[in-house]
């Protein structure tokens, strides 16, 4: 019997979406509807109400396909993750937007005109997905928010080239289980939201993230480790900076901090055990 992974399937016991009719058993099957993020971040609760576990977070511009709604909560997934939970319908509009560039920049203000002495009316984080309509003073205008720095966005195919750089500029922003913005972000969001960056495919969470590139042997004494390498313990996941320093987001430091990675194995080793996995990615424009 294949068994479903209900982070990654559109589906409850009592309803699911109607291409997994004759694969997966339900009460009922619907067709979703695909809604986009219209607010700066909207997170993705497991269950219904505010209070149930952070499991992701939409950014601007992201779509949800969603399944069920009703005036106050919409269950679906997310399409870029392809996450599945619960997310609060007002931040979500029917109204789509084609997405021309994403905000390169960690966070960034949208004004209410092309000058950074304008009202605030947002701020952005990074990977949000924006459709600019025109230009202005070195201020791009986007759709349905307002005005943002041109330097601070990038046109959809220009993309970082670093994955490690993309998660320094994380430094030292709070640990937030199920987290992946400028204000509070996870181990796994950390790496997904540098992937992201630099244009490649990134799941959600660490233990799907394990498959990512290939196997690399760390080598005696951790020496074959290079810059990008990932390293995964049971439940989390961080990113080698050179061969010697771990950047991760972290409940012990309580941030996205450094540690040489022979001190964050000997401190995980009573709770965590050894590491499981270590993992070496394909970057875009490698041989």
């Amino acid at each position: 019997m294949t068994v479903f992974d209900p982070r990654l399937t559109l589906a409850r016991g009592d309803l699911a979406a109607q291409a997994l009719e004759g694969v997966l058993p339900a009460a009922r099957y619907a067709e979703p509807a695909t809604l986009q993020a219209a607010i700066p971040v909207i997170p993705i609760h497991k269950a219904r109400g505010d209070e149930a576990e952070l499991g992701d977070q939409l950014l601007f511009g992201e779509l949800f396909d969603v399944l069920e709604t009703d005036d106050e909560w919409a269950f679906g997934q997310a399409s870029r993750s392809g996450y599945v939970g619960w997310a609060r319908r007002e931040g979500l509009s029917d109204t789509l937007s084609q997405p021309t560039h994403w905000v390169r920049a960690l966070r960034t203000v949208v004004f209410a005109e092309p000058s950074y002495k304008a009202p605030v009316r947002a701020q952005l984080s990074m990977n949000a997905l924006v459709a600019t309509q025109s230009a202005q003073e070195g201020y791009a205008e986007v759709v349905g928010m307002g005005w943002i720095p041109e330097a601070h966005l990038a046109p959809l195919g220009e993309w970082e080239a670093d994955p490690a750089a993309v998660a320094l500029s994380y430094l030292g922003i709070p640990y937030v289980w199920g987290g992946r913005d400028s204000l509070g972000i996870d181990c796994s969001g950390l790496v997904q939201q540098a992937l992201y960056a630099c244009g490649l495919g990134c799941p959600r969470d660490s233990d799907m993230q394990a498959a990512l590139g290939e196997v690399v042997d760390p080598g005696p004494e951790l020496g074959n480790l290079r810059r990008n390498d990932l390293v995964f313990w049971r439940g989390h996941v961080g990113i080698m900076l050179d061969g010697e320093i771990l950047l991760h987001a972290n409940s012990t430091h309580m941030a996205v901090a450094p540690e040489p990675l022979p001190a964050a194995i000997e401190r995980k080793l009573p709770n965590s055990g050894p590491p499981t996995a270590y993992r070496r990615l394909k970057l875009i424009g490698e041989a």
